[in-house]
């Protein structure tokens, strides 16, 4: 996970390129990437096939995601999706679970063709952690309906079940307005960053390059155009299991290094935990995200 792009993390988690908005960034983006600001695809010949801008969003040091949970109301407030280790407070450490958690953050909204559309600002934490998982939830101040009325802009929906191994995906980033497209290889028990351990994560093929400051960004699924997932972390330099180079620990405890290869953390789990008034409530039953 690389620290957030500002560098405001002391130790991001997955490095530079690693959590894909953490590393030295938590895949958080660098002042020399950042010059990069034209829409691109990192696989040109998926480029006809891969989903648009519309939904993703930019974050300061990370990328992010606009999105509708399957019983979210136009009506009600809006949620933000990225990652844990892009929080502004730092990365929380294992066992910690944010839960609403004030917060006055803005976000860039894209349009489909990577268009900046307007800006949005944040009321809460709704839930973040990097416990099991690697995520954060962000609530807004404006509904679904106000921000597609002002700004254009429909969230991407987010699926509830989980999801398929070899299905084509696409890693959209907000912050660097660039796509990358590859598969879903395989699901790993554990993958262990430094002092982090996440179940069940997506590992994807190789064509997915992911780097600093694409942290946060939706996993869409292609054929459904859903998000599956939040990218997040990659091993940079083919260590074990220290930051910016998870390993992969299987059922029997056997570890394993993948040099250059990324990873996301599944979202289906957010379905079963978000109820009336688009509102977190951890008590649901069904819902299985670490608490407090």
């Amino acid at each position: 996970m690389k620290r957030p792009l500002a560098g405001t993390l002391a130790a991001g988690l997955l490095g530079a390129a690693a959590l894909t908005g953490l590393a030295a960034t938590p895949a958080a983006a660098t002042s020399a990437d950042a010059q990069q600001d034209r829409p691109t695809s990192a696989s040109p010949q998926r480029a006809a096939a891969a989903p648009d801008f519309e939904g993703s969003v930019a974050l300061s040091n990370c990328s992010g995601s606009l999105v509708s949970l399957p019983d979210s109301q136009p009506s009600e407030p809006a949620l933000v999706l990225s990652n844990g280790h892009c929080l502004e407070a730092g990365m929380p450490g294992p066992g910690t679970v944010v839960v609403d958690e004030p917060s006055s953050r803005g976000f860039t909204l894209l349009d489909a063709s990577g268009q900046d559309a307007g800006t949005v600002s944040a009321v809460k934490v709704a839930y973040a952690t990097m416990t099991d998982t690697d995520v954060s939830l962000y609530q807004v101040g404006e509904s679904y309906e106000e921000i597609e009325s002002e700004y254009g802009v429909t969230a991407l929906d987010l699926d509830a079940e989980h999801p398929v191994a070899g299905n084509d995906i696409t890693v959209v980033s907000g912050y660097w307005k660039e796509t990358f497209g590859c598969a879903i290889d395989a699901f790993v028990p554990e993958l262990r960053e430094a002092d982090w351990t996440m179940k069940d994560s997506l590992r994807y093929t190789a064509e997915c390059e992911t780097k600093g400051g694409t942290s946060g960004s939706p996993v869409v699924d292609d054929a459904s155009g859903k998000v599956v997932g939040v990218n997040n972390t990659r091993n940079e330099n083919g260590e074990e299991c220290t930051l910016d180079n998870p390993c992969e620990v299987d059922e029997n405890g056997n570890v394993t290094v993948h040099e250059g290869i990324a990873y996301g953390q599944q979202t289906y789990l957010l379905a079963a935990c978000v109820g009336k008034g688009n509102e977190v409530d951890l008590d649901l039953e069904g819902c299985t995200l670490p608490k407090p």
